[in-house]
């Protein structure tokens, strides 16, 4: 039954795939066949190892200064492909150690901020082909109200026609009758494909250090994407990380061994996947075997296709990611959850994703370490058994971080008073506030202080020296 949903969404997604794996890697400095072969593999042999429905994998732009410094560095091609074996070693290690759980660290907001950055920056990009000629503004004005009109509910009736596909094939007919720019495929992709050079694997500690690199930011990169994408799916399905990982690590290995460019689950092709009506993998692989088809038996009919026409259907696909109601529902959750998100896209926009993504976390994390200073404990007047009281009430977790916040409530209590410190509610009390509560009560008979403690236990303050 999805089968049909899936092989529309395989050809959308091919579609924009094609054109990507040959410009990151013009971009990564690499040969032109190592970003097809990077495609075909990630859809042929990842996404059967995959555990993910809906993600896409494929050479990825965020990866693509770091492989050209690689390139450049390493001084070889063939050097560098032994960094893309080790990296894809690398991923294969922290699947099986199942270290994949990292990408429940990051919150929400940033996840939204990253997926809305992409969105912006498939815009942008696709301005410069839109504007560049008249015919190309008109084929992307017509591709783009069609997708629009198809999508209303007095269209439901043509469902079966997939939107893309369509587009695509009215701009193949559209090509004839203009001069709009076409996509174009390079003749003799495949007769100079590069093999890794095992021979030098142990004579350069760089081609290890590369290659750990390279498996750390494809790892972040696939993890970030996953979630993303996790998150798009209208039937809430969850993509084991652990296997992922794996999957991903094997095919980086592939890419080593086939003299491609690294790969990763690419957040583009996955949300272009489900914008599609993608259900399950099976997407993925027809967009690998077309991908592989493509390049073997029919260039000519790829060299058909204007490049407005995959401008509509990426324009189409950010504007999904950076819908406007997306940004008023973020600001209506208040400023911590705003902030995170409107820095992440800020940043993602003027250095990469990477910096961007890090740059978000770290203010998600300041304000949770905030939160936490704020939020566990309450300081009050009280009155036990007729005697009123200064009360602080711990809450359910109280770490390190509110050391020196109750430090300085406790070095305020008035004189000849009385202080009850409550933890009975505590599910957890650092040693360290323990440590505190345990020194305050000896200085607190020097001034006079009545000090009584509930659900607190007592331990030896010993001095440092």
């Amino acid at each position: 039954m999805w089968l049909r949903y899936d092989l529309s969404a395989g050809l959308s997604v091919f579609l924009i795939a094609l054109p990507l794996c040959l410009g990151i890697a013009l971009a990564s400095g690499a040969p032109l066949y190592a970003g097809l072969m990077s495609g075909i593999i990630g859809g042929i042999l990842v996404a059967p190892l995959s555990a993910s429905p809906l993600a896409v994998s494929g050479p990825a732009a965020g990866l693509t200064t770091v492989v050209a410094s690689a390139i450049l560095s390493l001084g070889n091609y063939q050097v560098f492909l032994l960094a893309v074996i080790i990296a894809g070693a690398f991923q294969v290690l922290l699947g099986l150690l199942k270290w994949g759980g990292i990408a429940n660290y990051f919150p929400s907001a940033v996840i939204k901020g990253m997926l809305a950055a992409i969105g912006i920056m498939l815009i942008i990009k696709q301005v410069p082909l839109v504007l560049g000629s008249t015919s190309s503004l008109v084929i992307t004005l017509f591709s783009l109200l069609l997708l629009i009109l198809l999508r209303q509910p007095f269209a439901h009736k043509l469902n079966f026609i997939p939107a893309p596909l369509l587009v695509v094939g009215l701009g193949i007919l559209g090509s004839f009758f203009t001069t709009t720019r076409l996509v174009t495929i390079p003749a003799h992709l495949f007769s100079n494909i590069s093999f890794p050079a095992f021979g030098r694997l142990f004579s350069n500690q760089q081609i290890w250090k590369d290659g750990i690199v390279i498996g750390l930011l494809a790892t972040l990169e696939t993890l970030l994407c996953i979630e993303a994408i996790d998150k798009l799916d209208k039937h809430n399905r969850i993509t084991p990380v652990n296997r992922e990982l794996i999957a991903q690590g094997i095919g980086n290995i592939a890419c080593g061994l086939l003299g491609a460019i690294p790969l990763t689950a690419v957040v583009v092709r996955g949300a272009a996947n489900v914008d599609a009506g993608a259900r399950t993998k099976m997407a993925a692989i027809t967009h690998g075997v077309l991908l592989l088809l493509a390049i073997v038996g029919a260039p000519f009919v790829l060299n058909r296709i204007p490049y407005a026409s995959l401008s509509a259907i990426l324009l189409i696909t950010g504007y999904n990611l950076t819908l406007p109601k997306l940004y008023k529902n973020m600001l209506s959750l208040g400023w911590k959850q705003f902030l995170p998100f409107i820095l992440t896209i800020g940043m993602i926009l003027t250095t990469d994703l990477l910096i961007g993504v890090s740059i978000g976390l770290l203010l998600s994390v300041y304000f949770i370490i905030q939160n936490n200073f704020r939020a566990e404990y309450r300081i009050s007047k009280t009155v036990v058994k007729g005697i009123e009281t200064e009360l602080i009430k711990l809450n359910s977790n109280v770490t390190f971080l509110n050391k020196v916040k109750l430090k300085k409530a406790l070095d305020v209590v008035p004189a000849h008073s009385i202080l009850t410190i409550d933890g009975s509610n505590c599910n957890f009390i650092d040693y360290d506030i323990l440590e505190i509560i345990s020194e305050f009560e000896v200085k607190a008979k020097d001034r006079h202080i009545t000090l009584y403690t509930v659900g607190i236990e007592k331990v030896n303050v010993t001095a440092i020296h």
